[in-house]
Order: C-alpha cells, then sequence, then structure tokens
C-alpha cells in the first residue's frame, strides 16, 4: 500500500457501504470483496462492497417501495442536517451496490422466494437494478439494514485521492444469497472471520484499508450475526473522523478516544490509533493490539 500525502480539498462525496454477515461453524463471519487491482480507490484492497451514492438511489419514486418512510430513515441514521430523500438514497445505494459488486439481493426475506427469483432472472437478463425494480411491485427491506458507523476521509489524505462520507451498514444475508465477484470493480469475494482476516492482513497475505481494520477490530468482539445487529439496533451509528499527523516522521492515523484526537469518546474497541510502517497501517504494539 502507498501513502498519500495530498491535501485534498473537495467536500466528500456521500457513499455507502454494507458490512454483510453471516454465521458459520467458525463464527461470525464478513463478506470481503478484493477490488480490482486497476481500480483507482485502493485496488488490490480487500473492503466491504459500497460505492458512491447515484443520483437514481434518490429518485423519489423509491419512497413507496421501502419498507420505512423517509423520516424514519433519516431518523435511524442520526443526521440531523441530511434530507430524508438523501437518507432514503443511502439506503438504496447499500443494497444496489450489494448486488452490483457481489451478486448479493439483500432487502428481500427468504418468505420472498418466488419473487426474488423473478427479479434475480430479470437482473441475469440484462435489466439494471433500478430498472428490475421499478418495473415489479416489489418492497424492499430497509428494516433488515441497520447503520453501524458513519466514517469521513479526512482533508489530509492517507491512502485514496477521493474524499468520501460513508455509511456503513450491518446486515445478515439470506442463506439463500450467495456470494460472487463481477470481476470488474472485484476480481474476488471471500467470507471470513475478522480475526482470520486481520491476521492475513499481518501475514500480508491480503490488503485492507484503515476503516477495515478498525472495523474488523470491532466486528471480532462478537460471536455472532445476531450480536451484531443488537448492538447496531442499540445504538446511534458513532461519526468516525480520522485526524492524521506526523510523528517522527511517521504518518499517523488517531480515532476518536484516541488522546490526540478532538472527540474525547471512543466510537469502537481496539487500538485508537494506527501508523503506516512497513508500508501498510499497523498499531505500536502489533497484531495483538488488533486480536485483543
Amino acid at each position: 500500500m502507498e501513502l498519500n500525502t495530498e491535501i485534498l480539498t473537495a467536500p466528500p462525496l456521500d457513499a455507502a457501504t454494507v458490512v454483510m454477515l453471516r454465521d458459520a461453524q467458525t463464527g461470525l463471519q464478513v463478506l470481503l470483496m478484493r477490488r480490482h487491482q486497476a481500480s483507482n480507490v485502493l485496488g488490490g484492497v480487500y473492503v466491504f462492497p459500497g460505492g458512491k451514492l447515484d443520483a437514481a438511489d434518490q429518485d423519489p419514486a423509491w419512497l413507496p417501495r421501502l419498507s420505512q418512510d423517509s423520516a424514519t430513515l433519516h431518523q435511524r441514521l442520526n443526521e440531523p442536517g441530511l434530507p430524508n430523500e438523501r437518507a432514503a438514497g443511502l439506503f438504496v445505494a447499500a443494497m444496489r451496490e450489494a448486488y452490483e459488486e457481489c451478486r448479493v439481493l439483500l432487502g428481500r426475506s427468504q418468505a420472498d422466494a418466488q419473487e426474488t427469483g423473478d427479479l434475480q432472472l430479470a437482473l441475469r437478463n440484462g435489466q439494471s437494478w433500478h430498472e428490475a425494480f421499478q418495473s415489479r411491485a416489489l418492497q424492499l427491506r430497509t428494516d433488515l439494514l441497520v447503520p453501524w458507523s458513519r466514517w469521513i476521509t479526512p482533508q489530509q489524505a492517507s491512502v485514496t485521492n477521493k474524499r468520501f462520507d460513508t455509511r456503513f451498514f450491518v446486515t445478515q444475508v439470506p442463506d439463500d444469497q450467495f456470494a460472487e465477484h463481477d470481476n470488474h470493480e472485484a476480481t474476488e469475494v471471500v467470507w471470513i472471520t475478522p480475526r482470520e482476516a486481520l491476521t492475513r492482513y499481518w501475514d500480508r497475505d491480503i490488503e485492507l484499508a484503515p476503516p477495515q481494520i478498525m472495523s474488523l477490530v470491532h466486528l471480532s468482539k462478537h460471536p455472532d450475526a445476531r450480536s451484531v445487529l443488537a448492538e447496531a439496533q442499540a445504538r446511534l451509528p458513532p461519526v468516525v473522523q480520522p485526524e492524521p499527523f506526523d510523528q517522527d516522521g511517521i504518518r499517523t492515523i488517531c480515532y476518536p478516544g484516541d488522546p490526540r484526537h478532538s472527540v474525547k469518546q471512543a466510537a469502537f474497541p481496539g487500538p485508537s490509533r494506527l501508523m503506516f510502517k512497513n508500508k501498510r497501517f499497523e498499531p505500536d504494539s502489533g497484531l495483538a493490539a488488533l486480536l485483543d
């Protein structure tokens, strides 16, 4: 991973990321996808599926199709200055990106098997995600998608040359859904326990960006999907705005709760800072800080 030292002046782009969960014999697993090496944003890095908010995601025609009204979705995100329609659009964007990047159809329960099968056939026949839904009287279960955190890229860049205001959602993937990479934005998808992902990162088997590292540390504290969803439903999503600084010539990123950060209340468990050493981000005390 290369360190980016640009100062980014453009406002952050609204985006949505979905942390897909499932339970396995080894415990809680999350879905990671490897971004295409040619991507201009985190090429080759393993990330949760997601992307920027599109204009079509905010089309008012979506509102009657959602299981919750826009005011409720706005309240769940806990962003007072965000328009209701944009809040609803972020839920739509998360579900759209899950399908476009990993072919996982969220917002549908297993009870909707026949309708879901018809929808998947239309998508395989070339209809876009928006077109396939809008041509059918189907509802999206936004209640199955739970806000988890909000990450805002700082102006002082570290790993990307773009700024994003990304809302992270968590959801349990239905048993009848199978992930596969699109071979365009993603070249691999993998179900993996958070601890295994962090260990593979430490062993240089995979690359991770700081938001994924810290999210995996947080998720590793949970035994199963139900536990993650219970935490997400019991609290409002914290805002995480990393604050980078250079210490002894080493780029360091600190998070809420760190003595150097402007926000004194921690947003998640685990180390409160990462340092760019050995061409990657590491906590000062090594792998143990990620797994304890």
